[in-house]
């Protein structure tokens, strides 16, 4: 027995040391990636796998409670026309504006989030469809939000001046992709705590049976509002981080397809993997595309044909091949009709409550 449990605690050590290292060489590679990797194009191209990944985080974390969300890249858009209306009319700078943007987006989600979150399932997704709509033409109907045809000369970053240091001007993409790193990390790290927390038990519990955590003494509505505003101010951080990095921002680049793109990278990278999962799916759905040049009308089929694939082949993502060999075709078809069937089920019986 007793060799039992040193032989558990040193594998457990083991596995601990082992992925220790490999976040280290990850980190590496990460900040080393500018001189690896000169061409401005491929680093502009992994500035949107960030931007994308916690998009696609954010998505995981409601997915996990069986709320199925359509209005991702709408709260992305209410972060950055924030953050481009604090700088541009209020001149206010945008190391201020980064922080006010991502709390504003907050406060928008707990508001909207009251009815949207209160009986979760098929009414939850129709009503985040309808809010992304809303939003959208909202943006293009305004004259304070530039109409339809946006807002453009959104100004850059003012430079960081560090002591002994020569300041960093954000005069390239290098800059922006150091930046882009830090806010993924930390977002990754705000998400990783909330998992490893109570709330993480909790939002699980959820996502397995709301009616019997519910039973259990876990407050449905209280967890579900909690998780819409956490995801929806990590998609506004990233939407002023967009702003500023583009330069301009147009309704349409903030429409409901780019949350069904964000929930392609989910699946694809594996919903299993609340942070790494998203990153590979987003990593291979930015650039993919480039690499075969794919024309932007065949981008959708090119989209579809690939979730085709993955409910049929790959149900839990490439990084669920690690944990068991991928089920034929039939089974994984099986398996998705039988999880959809026990998800309207059950989320129907919420709402006629």
């Amino acid at each position: 027995m007793g060799n039992l449990r040193k032989n558990y605690l040193s594998n457990r050590v083991n596995r601990r040391s082992g992925k220790v290292v490999g976040l280290g060489i990850l980190a590496l590679i990460l900040i080393l990636m500018p001189v690896l990797v000169p061409n401005t194009y491929y680093i502009h191209l992994l500035i949107m796998v960030g931007i994308n990944s916690v998009l696609a985080m954010t998505f995981i974390l409601l997915l996990r409670m069986g709320l199925i969300t359509v209005a991702t890249a709408a709260f992305w858009g209410i972060g950055a026309y924030t953050s481009t209306l604090l700088v541009v009319r209020l001149d206010l700078s945008f190391w201020l504006a980064l922080p006010a943007s991502t709390i504003i987006t907050g406060i928008i989600a707990f508001i909207t989030g009251f009815p949207l979150v209160r009986k979760g399932g098929i009414s939850f997704v129709i009503e985040t469809l309808a809010f992304a709509f809303i939003i959208a033409l909202v943006f293009g109907t305004f004259d304070v939000f530039g109409g339809y045809t946006g807002i453009y000369n959104i100004p850059t970053p003012e430079p960081i001046r560090l002591p002994f240091l020569a300041p960093i001007e954000f005069i390239s993409k290098t800059p922006y992709y150091y930046l882009m790193l830090f806010l993924v990390s930390l977002v990754a790290v705000v998400l990783s705590a909330f998992y490893a927390a109570w709330t993480g038990r909790a939002w699980r519990a959820i996502g397995l049976s709301p009616r019997l955590a519910e039973s259990l003494g876990v407050n449905l509505f209280r967890y579900r509002l909690l998780a819409f505003v956490v995801t929806a101010a990590a998609a506004g951080l990233m939407g002023s981080f967009f702003a500023h990095y583009y330069g301009s921002i147009v309704p349409g680049t903030f429409g409901p397809f780019k949350s069904l793109y964000a929930q392609v990278y989910a699946i694809l990278g594996g919903v299993g993997f609340a942070i790494l999962g998203p990153i590979i799916g987003s990593l291979i759905m930015t650039i993919v595309p480039e690499v075969l040049r794919i024309a932007k009308e065949f981008e959708p089929v090119f989209t579809g044909l690939l979730v085709i694939l993955l409910v049929m082949f790959l149900p839990d993502g490439l990084l669920g091949l690690s944990r068991r060999r991928p089920q034929p075709p039939a089974k994984s078809m099986a398996r998705m009709a039988s999880w959809i069937r026990g998800f309207l089920t059950d989320h129907s019986r919420s709402d006629q409550q």
